[in-house]
């Protein structure tokens, strides 16, 4: 996990949460510590008894409060180690949301939907068990494991070498386990991100699918992803079963060995041999060396699973990102063009070329409309000014900047888009012109629905510009001028204007138009409208 997101994001978390590192490490020493105590004070005890000596009772509150003050400290570990592995995953998401903001376009039309989404839910939260169950946890198994181990060779050398010589083969096993788990949690996590997608797929071609007869189809595609998946669990399950059956078996071969080697008498005896006290002090300490070596069987079926949600965080996290472009004065130069598309050519498929050679210069102010055929390009053009994609050859340049490299921040102030359908967003009316920017004020909310003239019909609502939206709120043609509020409500320089009055009836459209003059007015306009380009009396391009 060497520099992965995780790596900084524990870092982080360390630092920013000093109190809460120190505690949780105190905590696994005291757990440890607390463990190891109470069965040499059973040994303590049963020799003292087998002596016929008398006990005394503080030894025995003693032993009891060791007891349990190791499971409070057990039970306090535990609920650290979960509060450090949530803010952990926090740090995680915050810093895949902010890759989200620079990936391009291109990203999001060559990626399954599905496949994100598992990364920031599945795979994130699989990440979690890094420290819930898994390194922490294994750590101070791995602390508690040699603790015990000592302890073994100061009261029986010769049981000592015995777990020495088994140790290893046990290490061994666990290897083979963890690359079989591994190879088995990749293949799980690909499967979800494919059903993942397979629904959305399924939804919005709902219809298509219907009419076609093609149901049983998608729902045996599916059916695959999920068996592919269930298998894939199976395997490491199996792995994971059969683990704890060894250890215990052999913690109890062990033991065995032991008590026999010991009952023979001579040099095996004095090698093996001890009292009853430290025998059973010494029985004690195998089962709970044999108890965290289990536990790690479970730890490390934990941690490959993050590993393999590491990995493809990862992956998410080194997709190339939008080019950046160092801060320039906001003031815009009269004399560069607003808009320059210079010798462009680009095609969302390699062999498939959209636009060819396209040479376009619109200056501040001017009025542009772009008409052409289906498929020809026209609002491609809009996605490359708006910096979603790369051109594959040729220059996009939004006054003199390279349209890609344009911040989002700066995007909103420099461009108003109004596309053909209106998409809400869940809120009030005024979010939906707003879209929750808090740099937005309702004053400027309410001069552009004036400017498009509908602030009589919201004033009228009940509450006003905190009314829920709904779309039974507004005619189609209305609906269309609260687009255009949205798109003006920044004061953009540019307004991009893609068929929006190509769904309206005449008398609609008109009045959608002369709000569009108003809001036109000192902006430059590019369109995409025969009836716009007539209306507004500038040039006409047309993209062949």
């Amino acid at each position: 996990m060497r520099n992965s997101a995780v790596t900084k994001a524990v870092k982080e978390t360390i630092f920013a949460h000093g109190k809460l590192t120190i505690l949780l490490v105190c905590t696994i020493v005291g757990s440890i510590t607390t463990g190891l105590i109470p069965p040499l004070i059973l040994e303590w005890i049963i020799n003292t008894l087998t002596e016929r000596s008398e006990l005394s009772l503080p030894a025995i509150i003693f032993y009891f409060m060791i007891l349990s003050l190791s499971g409070i400290l057990d039970a306090g570990k535990e609920s650290l180690i979960t509060v450090f592995g949530q803010k952990v995953t926090h740090r995680i998401r915050s810093i895949m949301c902010r890759k989200l903001k620079s990936l391009p376009a291109d990203y999001y039309t060559g990626q399954d939907t599905g496949t994100t989404v598992s990364r920031f839910v599945g795979d994130v939260d699989t990440v979690e068990t890094l420290f819930t169950s898994g390194i922490i946890s294994m750590v101070a198994d791995a602390c508690r494991i040699f603790s015990i181990l000592a302890i073994i060779f100061v009261k029986s050398p010769g049981l000592g070498i015995l777990m020495i010589l088994v140790l290893p083969l046990l290490y061994l096993l666990t290897r083979s386990f963890q690359k079989r788990m591994l190879a088995a949690q990749l293949d799980n996590r690909q499967a979800v991100g494919q059903a993942n997608n397979h629904i959305p797929d399924t939804i919005r071609s709902i219809r298509t699918l219907h009419n076609l007869n093609k149901e049983e189809y998608m729902e045996k595609r599916y059916d695959t992803y999920i068996q592919e998946g269930f298998r894939a669990v199976n395997r490491s399950n199996f792995y994971d079963a059969i683990y704890s059956p060894i250890i215990i078996t052999v913690s109890t071969i062990l033991i065995a060995v032991m008590m026999i080697l010991s009952a023979r008498g001579g040099w095996l005896m004095s090698f093996f041999g001890m009292s009853v006290g430290t025998a059973v002090a010494v029985i004690s300490y195998v089962g709970k060396i044999f108890e965290p070596l289990e536990s790690i069987g479970m730890e490390i079926q934990n941690i490959q699973s993050a590993a393999a949600g590491v990995r493809r965080i990862n992956v998410f996290l080194s997709e190339s990102e939008k080019e950046s472009l160092a801060e320039t004065s906001d003031k815009q130069q009269t004399d560069i063009p607003a808009i320059r598309l210079q010798n462009l050519h680009f095609g969302y498929e390699t062999d498939k070329e959209i636009l060819r050679g396209l040479t376009l210069t619109v200056n501040p102010g001017e009025h542009i409309t772009l008409i052409g055929r289906t498929g020809a390009g026209k609002s491609t053009v809009f996605k490359l000014l708006l910096g979603l994609y790369e051109p594959w050859d040729g220059t996009v340049e939004i006054y003199g900047k390279k349209a890609g490299c344009i911040q989002e921040k700066e995007k909103r102030a420099l461009f108003g888009y109004v596309e053909q359908a209106f998409h809400s967003v869940p809120g009030s009316v005024l979010e939906q012109i707003t879209l929750g920017d808090p740099t937005i004020s309702r004053e400027q909310a309410t001069e552009a629905l004036k400017t498009v003239g509908l602030w009589n019909t919201v004033k009228e609502f009940s509450q006003g510009l905190d009314t829920p939206y709904q779309d039974s709120l507004f005619s189609k043609g209305q609906i269309q001028l609260l687009s255009i509020a949205r798109a003006i409500v920044s004061n953009p320089q540019i307004l991009l204007l893609d068929e929006i009055t190509a769904n309206l009836d005449s008398d609609t459209e008109q009045w959608v138009l002369e709000a569009l003059q108003a809001a036109s007015h000192n902006r430059t306009m590019l369109s995409i409208s025969h009836r716009l380009y007539e209306y507004s009396g500038g040039r006409c391009i047309t993209i062949a």
